[in-house]
């Protein structure tokens, strides 16, 4: 026996996701021209809240909850969610006095969100709802009404939430911008609650934190062979070596490419040393230099790769282009 869905052939699937996202995008609309004063009640609310917005909501609404209080922690407002049913079981202790609720529902009558409004009530924590009713039971106990009701949902039985979360979510988004344009917050804020991204990396990463060091760094001095340079870097993967004097300062770098020129140039290598190969006095950077600014001095001068030097113009690393590329800056 067959265990496949029939599927409905007659049913113009495109027509239909179109007719969603229309329906979606149309109630984002409606909300947006109806915005009011609340809104910005709302934000200078959360603006002068001493402590945290704790968010919440059931089911869907619970999900969006929990997206909208990520995005505020991530953005420069700090924010948790509390599972309504589970704040009545003892979860009400993650409230406290300075903090501000959101309360999320379509209907504004969700059993387990309003049984505790009285309780935060009576700590006076300031309540924002958003919410689809604007004379229900939690709109009524909120300072702040954000209306997002929606005309229908997507689903074809006006059932599913559907468009009433994504308005939901839509508001939470625009709160979270708003606050973020409120803090000045910066990009160099953002990068500081997302260290393992590519915006983190990019304005947080310093060349300390991945270049060579110590004996992976490929050293020789000045009156090396040919043959000593090519042992160095054949036996680094950085398709080069450094050149120091006597006192360990560099002097220069010799690489692939200055493999190719001086063999062309030189009938006899194995007479010269590294001195007379090397390109003198080759690009470096500090250790505390920030691993973007590397890679586009490193474009910007056509090179694959950059020295690390001491105060006193020791190498002390190495960063190759491929390093940089792969942390995806």
């Amino acid at each position: 026996m067959s265990t496949e869905t029939p599927f409905k052939t007659s049913v113009n699937l495109l027509k239909q996701g179109k007719t969603s996202l229309l329906l979606e995008s149309q109630a984002i609309q409606d909300m947006a021209n109806r915005l009011n004063d609340d809104f910005e009640k709302a934000i200078q609310l959360i603006l002068n809240c001493p402590g945290k917005v704790v968010i919440s909501g059931m089911g869907k609404s619970g999900l969006i909850a929990q997206k909208i209080a990520a995005t505020f922690s991530s953005t420069g407002t700090a924010a948790v969610f509390m599972h309504p049913a589970e704040a009545a079981h003892g979860d009400l202790g993650i409230v406290s006095t300075g903090d501000v609720l959101i309360g999320l529902s379509k209907s504004g009558s969700t059993e387990e969100l309003n049984f505790i409004l009285p309780y935060l009530q009576q700590q006076q924590i300031p309540i924002i709802a958003m919410v689809g009713n604007l004379r229900s039971q939690l709109a009524n106990y909120s300072d702040v009404i954000l209306d997002v009701s929606v005309t229908k949902e997507a689903c074809p039985f006006d059932l599913a939430p559907t468009t009433s979360t994504t308005a939901m979510l839509a508001m939470g988004d625009a709160l979270a911008i708003a606050l973020m344009h409120a803090k000045g917050f910066s990009e160099k804020d953002f990068a500081l609650t997302h260290p393992r991204g590519s915006l983190g990396k990019r304005l947080t990463m310093r060349l300390e934190t991945i270049m060579a060091q110590d004996t992976h760094v490929p050293i020789v001095n000045e009156s090396a062979s040919f043959a000593e340079m090519m042992l160095e870097m054949t036996s680094k993967r950085f398709g080069a070596t450094t050149v120091v004097n006597d006192e360990g300062k560099l002097t220069g770098i010799f690489t692939d490419g200055d493999l190719r020129r001086v063999a062309q140039t030189y009938q006899n290598l194995h007479s010269l040393s590294a001195k007379d190969l090397m390109t003198p006095n080759p690009k470096t950077a500090q250790k505390d230099m920030l691993a973007k600014t590397c890679l586009e001095e490193m474009e910007n001068y056509r090179i694959t790769q950059v020295i690390v030097c001491n105060n006193d113009n020791h190498p002390i690393g190495i960063v190759h282009l491929h390093d940089l590329v792969s942390l995806g800056l």
